[in-house]
C-alpha cells in the first residue's frame, strides 16, 4: 500500500474546512478546487484572468511539491461564475495545458465567495 502525502499551501481555509491543497496516493495526485487567491498576500485579484493564473500557479506548486508537474495532469474541472468568462479563460488554460490536453469539464456556477470568479481542480497520474 502506498504512503499518503498531504500538501498544504498554508491557507487558513485548509485547517478551518479540514482539507488539503493536494493529496498524493501512490502514482496519483488529487488537487483540491483552487481559487485565484494570492496565498502570499491572501488577496483575491479582481480580474478573472489573474485569478486563473494564480489558481494554476498554486496548482503547479502543489503538484511539484508532490513530485508531479502540470504535464502529469489527466483530468481538469473548471468552475466559472459567469458564462462571459469562458472565452476569456480559454486562452489562459491553453497556455498552461495546450500540449498536455487533459480531459476537462467547465461548469458555470456560484462559488463560495462573491469575489471568486474561477475555481480549478485537477487530477494527475505519474508515469
Amino acid at each position: 500500500m502506498s504512503d499518503r502525502k498531504l500538501i498544504s499551501t498554508g491557507s487558513p481555509f485548509e485547517k478551518t474546512a479540514g482539507y488539503s491543497r493536494a493529496v498524493v496516493q501512490g502514482n496519483w495526485c488529487f488537487v483540491s478546487g483552487t481559487t485565484g487567491y494570492d496565498y502570499a498576500t491572501m488577496v483575491m485579484p479582481d480580474s478573472v484572468e489573474q485569478q486563473t493564473r494564480n489558481a494554476l500557479d498554486t496548482i503547479s506548486k502543489a503538484l511539484i511539491e508532490g513530485g508531479f508537474s502540470l504535464a502529469d495532469v489527466v483530468r481538469a474541472h473548471y468552475y466559472v461564475t459567469d458564462r462571459a468568462y469562458v472565452e476569456t479563460v480559454f486562452p489562459i488554460l491553453g497556455t498552461y495545458f495546450g500540449d498536455i490536453r487533459p480531459a476537462a469539464t467547465m461548469i458555470i456556477c456560484q462559488l463560495n465567495e462573491p469575489a471568486m470568479k474561477i475555481e480549478i481542480e485537477v487530477t494527475a497520474l505519474r508515469g
